[in-house]
Order: C-alpha cells, then structure tokens, then sequence
C-alpha cells in the first residue's frame, strides 16, 4: 500500500506516484504504436530520472525488456547493446543522445527526453543541450498524446542488464519472467535483503544502469515508496537528503562509505541520519575498517549481499555478523546454495581458496541474449560463478578474496589485490587506492598501488609500503606507488582499475 506522498522526487520535481503510473500507462500505449510487444526490447540511455521509471514500467507491461544503457559508454558500445539486443526504441536524454544519435542502426525508433534542469546542473549541460533536437520525438509530448493502455499486462520481465564485458563485449542477462511461483524469492531478494517494503522511503544513490539500483528504484516505486533521485553521488548531500526526506533505506556501494566517511567531522555531525533502518551494501568488497567505522556512525544498520547480474542475491550479512567476523560478506540466504570449487569443479575444504559457484531456487532463470552458448562457460552442476575467488569458513560465512581476472600470479604466487586495498584503508591519509598486477620480467608480474590521499595528506611511497609490510607477507608489498589526484571511476564510484592496469600492459605490447 502507498504511503501518503508516495512518488519520486528529482531535485525540486515531485512527481506522485499515481501521476508517475498514469504517465507510465500512457508510454505503454506510446510503444505499443512503434510494434513493441512480448519479448522485444527498449533501450534506455537515461540518467537517473522520472522518465527511466516510465520507460522501464511501460516496456514491462507490454512483456518488453527495458534495456538501460550504460551511458558512459563510447559510440561503439552504445551501438553494440542497442544492435545486440534488437531494441525497437531508444528512448534517451537529449544530451546523450547528440553523441550517439549517427551510430543507432536504422529502423531504430529514437525517442528524446529533455534533460531535467537538476541533472543539467549536475552535469554542466548548457541550455541548449537539454533540448530535444530537431525531428526527433519528444518523450514527454509523444506519450501524453497517447491514452493510458487499458488492456491486459504482459508477464512482466526484469530489465535485461548488459554486464561489463571485461573480456569482449558486454553480454545481455535475458532472465524468464518473474511469476506469482516466485514470489517467497521475490521476498527473499526484496525485502530481506534490499530492505524494500511498503512505504519504504529511499535515495537512489546509483546508477539506474546497474541491477542492483535498477531493482531496488523500480521496486520502491512499485510498492508505494518515497523515492529520491540523485542525478549523481555527492556524500554531503545524501546527507542532507537523508535528514530532510527522513530516509529509512539506502543501497550503496563501499566507495560511497569511503567517501562519506572523509567528509569534514562537521559536516558528517551536522545532519541527523537517525531516520535510516536498512542500509545494504553490495558491488565490491568492503574493507572491515572502513565497515566498522560505518556502524559506529550510523549504528547496526549497515548491512551486505553479495550476488551478481545472473544470480540474484546469494547471501547477506548484518552489522552483527559483520564486526564478528570483519570481512565476511554472510552466509547463503533462503533458497541460496553457495560453494567453493577448485579447476577440475570439485568441492574444497573450508578455509581453502576457489572459486565461488552459486544459484538461487526458484529465482526466474537466465540466458545470455543471443549467446546461449556463453552460459556452459559459468556453470557448473546447475550452479553459476561470477568469476570470484573466495572461502567458505567451518561455519559457512563466505569471505571474498578477489576477482578471479584481478588476481595476480607473481612468481608463482597467488596475491589477492582486495587483501592488500583493505590494508591500505587503515593507513591515514588514504583516501581510496587500487592495487593490480603490472608486467614484470622476472615474477611475471609484480604488484602496484595508486593511492588518492586524503586532502591535505602527506604520504610517501615508503609510507605506503612499509604500512603493508607491517601487515602482510613481504611479498604483498607493492613495487611500484603512485599517487594521483583522484582515480577513474565509474558513476556508480567504483574504481576504473582497468584503466589504470591498461597502460603498463599496452607498453609491454600486451593486452589485459
């Protein structure tokens, strides 16, 4: 049931949640004229706005999967994932659109949404590039020009979220669509783990592109939540949204705390956050350090998943577990089955590394779109990876140790970079850090370490590896210590670490 005030605000747009349905209702329509219908696609190139939710519910409601677009990609990648997944329609900020406009194939339905005056300012957009450019349809005149659909609803689907494509191109998850059959799951993932119940009231602090945001914002809304938008992450206003909307939920990711938590301590204290209930995390490990500096902030309400695009959520954490066992991402959730198995796909012993294979009963199955094939790559006896090395403890918490691509093999030795940025966090003046391989000669390759210090921070790279040495083996000391400014990242705040691996190996001749 709604609660009153129900609906999404984006900067100082409110826009009710029954206006938000009706609006939806009439973008139905809208694409049903265009021929989307039971299992077709819609791409969504939009920030976080009113209109991804119109877009995402009304392609759902005709059995269509919304295809929300990553739009940091360049034009190539754009077109690989409207191309790959047979869109229908674009629909797209207008903005975002004047970059890739050429590269959509033809027979392509453009649709342009006029880029809100909050997101503009977020973004520096001039005037003149919100606008919908000429001879293209406009979102909000096209579908107000349609009734609201009135006919039956399709099964309605996820959207189909294209994963990162580290190794070749981004590849669609195409999952069945969800059914009442499914919905002791649907509890599980939404409102055990997500935190998501009637009249929750959230900020959307990532990306709509992601699935976990994706999820999380379009279930909010559905279940007659208050739901903020941030055009993108600034810690010291989700601060004072969480205090002005009296935030109950959050979603976020480690970087996010890392963050918040070097915010000045005025500015952290100035802003009551006693509203908050759940705060869940997920995406990329989480240093105990920095979780633990969290919970005594915000109190034990900080809590994790960790799961994936093809698998849903596997396991949760609470703060209880969390400071009990300081590293932990949780034990398997209802329905969940999480093991660790070595090369040859066979169990081993807790407390012995391997990779991570899990699967989630009665959770709606997957394929990858048109490469069906793909999916042998990740499965074993039903269960699927995620390409991630871990640990089961006698007590079946898992605890990650890295991405199996990120893990480096020097001089015959597995080194887990994660280890090692954990380390790091603990040292002062560490703002965030990436640790990776680099080639080398002689060990094969041999580990480095780009630091952002903290403003003001003087640290050296001495400093730095002598705050390892003091922690870890000697050779889980990196060789080579930078320093920069700030690291690439994503919008979400995950760190870029491919682009900073990419120029050590390209000026080897070597590919990563």
């Amino acid at each position: 049931m709604a609660e009153e005030g129900a609906g999404v605000w984006s900067g100082d747009r409110n826009t009710p949640r029954g206006e938000l349905l009706e609006r939806a209702a009439r973008a139905t329509r809208a694409l049903a004229s265009l021929g989307v219908g039971r299992g077709d696609s819609v791409a969504l190139l939009l920030r976080n706005d009113v209109a991804f939710f119109e877009a995402s519910y009304a392609a759902a409601a005709l059995g269509a999967y919304a295809v929300p677009v990553n739009w940091h990609f360049r034009e190539d990648e754009v077109r690989h994932v409207v191309s790959d997944s047979g869109a229908r329609a674009v629909v797209a900020h207008a903005d975002l659109l004047a970059a890739v406009r050429h590269t959509i194939p033809d027979g392509v339905e453009v649709v342009a949404v006029r880029t809100p005056p909050e997101i503009a300012q977020a973004y520096g957009l001039s005037e003149g590039e919100r606008e919908t450019p000429a001879g293209v349809r406009d979102w909000d005149t096209w579908t107000r020009s349609h009734e609201p659909w009135d006919r039956k609803r399709e099964a309605s689907p996820a959207s189909m979220i294209y994963t990162s494509g580290t190794t070749g191109n981004p590849k669609g998850v195409r999952r069945r669509p969800f059914g009442r059959e499914h919905a002791a799951t649907v509890q599980v993932t939404t409102g055990h783990v997500l935190g998501v119940e009637p009249g929750v009231r959230t900020v959307v602090c990532g990306p709509l592109y992601h699935s976990a945001p994706n999820a999380h914002g379009l279930a909010a809304v559905l279940l007659g939540g208050h739901v903020v938008l941030m055009p993108r992450f600034d810690p010291a206003e989700l601060l004072r949204l969480v205090e002005a909307h009296q935030i109950t939920n959050l979603l976020m990711v480690p970087t996010m705390f890392v963050r918040l938590l070097a915010l000045p301590e005025d500015v952290r204290r100035a802003h009551d956050v006693s509203s908050l209930r759940h705060v869940v995390h997920a995406a990329a490990p989480c240093p105990p350090a920095v979780k633990r500096a969290m919970i005594e902030w915000w109190g034990p309400v900080v809590h994790e998943f960790y799961g994936g695009t093809e698998s849903g959520p596997v396991t949760f954490c609470s703060s209880e577990e969390a400071l009990a066992r300081p590293g932990t991402v949780g034990r398997a959730v209802e329905g969940a089955d999480v093991r660790i198995l070595d090369e040859a796909g066979s169990p081993v012993p807790a407390g012995t590394v391997g990779e991570v294979f899990m699967g989630l009963s009665d959770y709606p199955d997957f394929t990858y779109h048109g490469q069906a094939e793909r999916r042998s790559e990740i499965e074993v006896a039903g269960l699927i990876t995620c390409g991630d090395l871990g640990y089961l403890d006698e007590d079946g918490y898992l605890f990650l140790c890295d991405r199996k691509r990120d893990m480096v093999i020097s001089g015959g030795v597995n080194i887990y970079p994660a280890e090692i940025e954990a380390v790091l966090h603990g040292l002062a003046g560490v703002r965030d850090v990436a640790v990776f391989g680099i080639p080398d000669s002689e060990f094969g390759e041999v580990l480095a370490a780009v630091v952002e210090p903290a403003p003001g921070a003087s640290l050296t790279p001495d400093a730095v590896r002598d705050h390892v040495r003091a922690h870890l083996a000697a050779y889980k000391v990196p060789r080579h210590v930078e320093f920069r400014d700030a690291l690439p990242r994503e919008d979400s705040g995950k760190i870029f670490k491919r682009k900073l691996r990419a120029p050590f190996w390209e000026s080897e001749g070597r590919t990563i």
